[in-house]
């Protein structure tokens, strides 16, 4: 069964759009040179902050607060853009966030998180002990926990699918990064209600591949580390709820290396002039390792965010880039 029906989507998108207009798909076509494919980037780097995941914030506190259930404040973990997203939900509707990150995460993220009223809580090596850390605030407080994975994340995430899906028809594939799952579950779920027959295909970083390893398996499979510069993709420990969906929705779950992701990191900027954070670019370099799979169809990549500190941007061009940006015809 789906997380929700077609008419809770829509009445999610209506809520959404009171502060995220739609999102553009477009299709650049030094793009389609470089890949040979009909590509068409959803641009979710686009919305108020930088990534897709403020419609889920938004959608998770506003129902939240309808409930009748109000709290006295919110916690959660992130590596940035789902706090982000949690911060503007709360601030919005007058209740304070505690957002718990892990140690060297971005200061760009973690700036914007306190502009958008948050209180930003340092803890944890990485984003799994950040989250045991907020589940401790949450007992010692009574702060409402907020989880990585929840379907009105996934409501109001799915609104970017819904959008997708009615402004490109046909797709026969889109990519997708996966960090907690939110972005492919909305995707999944969309097309199912939507009756599409698209393929869905999810991206990890070869050095966080946990949800890989777990569609591979069949099962949850935790990593000891996920030492990605694509942060949004460095989960070591699936859940079970997102994991099921993948495997009965997904067609595969797919891996690339830093140095691809950094060179999809420079055809984005070269190629239609604007900045990806790593798993935001994750997709387009699967698309492009796999580009030959795809010719003569037509392809969707979700560009899930832009928000990558200067200095990191600089770092991973200067580190993992050895020529790569130069278009390639096909």
């Amino acid at each position: 069964m789906p997380l929700f029906s077609l008419e809770d989507l829509e009445a999610a998108h209506k809520t959404v759009g009171q502060f995220v207009p739609p999102t553009p798909a477009y299709a650049w076509p030094l793009l389609a040179e470089r890949t040979g494919v009909d590509v068409y980037i959803k641009h979710e780097n686009h919305t108020p902050t930088g990534s897709f995941k403020a419609r889920g914030g938004f959608i998770y506190v506003d129902s939240l607060v309808k409930s009748g259930a109000k709290p006295t404040g919110l916690v959660t973990a992130t590596r940035g853009n789902h706090g982000q997203s949690i911060a503007l939900g709360a601030s919005r509707n007058g209740v304070p966030a505690y957002i718990v990150v892990p140690e060297g995460n971005s200061l760009e993220k973690n700036a914007a998180m306190r502009a958008f009223g948050a209180k930003v809580i340092i803890a944890g090596k990485d984003f799994d002990e950040s989250r045991k850390v907020a589940q401790k605030l949450h007992e010692e407080h009574g702060y409402h926990p907020v989880p990585a994975f929840h379907e009105n994340l996934v409501k109001g995430v799915s609104t970017y699918a819904l959008e997708l899906f009615r402004a490109v028809v046909d797709l026969d594939v889109v990519y997708v990064p996966i960090g907690m799952g939110s972005g492919i579950c909305s995707l999944i779920t969309t097309r199912d209600l939507l009756g599409l027959k698209t393929k869905i295909i999810g991206v990890t970083a070869q050095n966080a591949p946990a949800f890989a390893l777990s569609f591979s398996a069949g099962k949850p499979v935790q990593t000891e580390t996920a030492n990605t510069f694509a942060d949004g993709m460095a989960c070591r420990d699936p859940q079970q709820q997102p994991l099921e969906i993948i495997l009965k929705g997904a067609e595969d779950v797919v891996t690339v290396s830093e140095a691809q992701i950094a060179e999809a990191m420079a055809a984005y900027y070269t190629d239609t002039h604007n900045l990806a954070e790593g798993a935001g670019a994750a997709p387009l370099a699967a698309l492009m390792a796999n580009k030959q799979a795809h010719q003569g169809k037509r392809a969707g990549v979700i560009l899930t965010g832009g928000n990558i500190d200067l200095s990191t941007f600089l770092e991973v061009m200067n580190t993992h880039l050895q020529g790569a940006a130069e278009p390639v015809s096909a």
